[in-house]
C-alpha cells in the first residue's frame, strides 16, 4: 500500500492539488463536502494515506475515519438540524464505489428529503456546498 496514488482524485484533494471545501482535518483524515451531494451537508471522510477500499485500509486509519465520521454526524445533527444520519462506505464497483480511495459518506437525513438509496449523484449547487461546509467548519472548534 502506497502513501499516495498520483492518479487518485482524493489523494489530490488531500494534497491540496484539487480544491475542495474542507470541513476538518487531522493527522490521519480529511473531511470535505461532497460535490455531488445526496442531501444538504453530505460530506466525505477520507484517510490521508491511500487505501483502495475497506479491505485495504490500515486499521488505525479506519478507526480515525470512524471517529471523524462520528464527530461530523454529531456536528451535522446539531448544526444542520438533521433528523438522522447515514454513514455509508461502498467497497467495490458492484457496491457503488466510484472513487477507489477509501471514504466514508456522512449524509444528513431530513424528514422531507427525497433521497432513496442508492442515489444517483448529480452536480450540486457549489455556493450552497461551500456555505454549508463553512457552517459546519465553524462548529469544529
Amino acid at each position: 500500500m502506497s502513501t499516495t496514488d498520483p492518479d487518485c482524485l482524493f489523494c489530490k484533494i488531500v494534497a491540496g492539488e484539487i480544491p475542495a471545501t474542507v470541513v476538518a482535518s487531522d493527522e490521519r483524515t480529511v473531511t470535505f463536502m461532497d460535490i455531488n451531494p445526496a442531501t444538504r451537508g453530505h460530506a466525505l471522510v477520507v484517510p490521508r494515506t491511500h487505501a483502495r477500499d475497506l479491505l485495504e485500509i490500515d486499521p488505525e486509519d479506519l478507526a480515525a475515519v470512524a471517529r471523524a465520521g462520528q464527530r461530523l454526524a454529531k456536528v451535522s445533527k446539531a448544526t444542520l438540524r438533521a433528523d438522522g444520519i447515514n454513514l455509508i462506505n461502498s467497497c467495490g464497483a458492484e457496491a457503488w464505489q466510484t472513487v477507489f480511495h477509501f471514504h466514508l459518506h456522512v449524509i444528513p437525513r431530513y424528514a422531507d428529503d427525497p433521497l432513496q438509496l442508492p442515489w444517483v449523484p448529480s452536480a450540486g449547487d457549489q455556493e450552497q456546498i461551500q456555505a454549508t461546509g463553512a457552517e459546519l467548519k465553524e462548529h469544529y472548534a
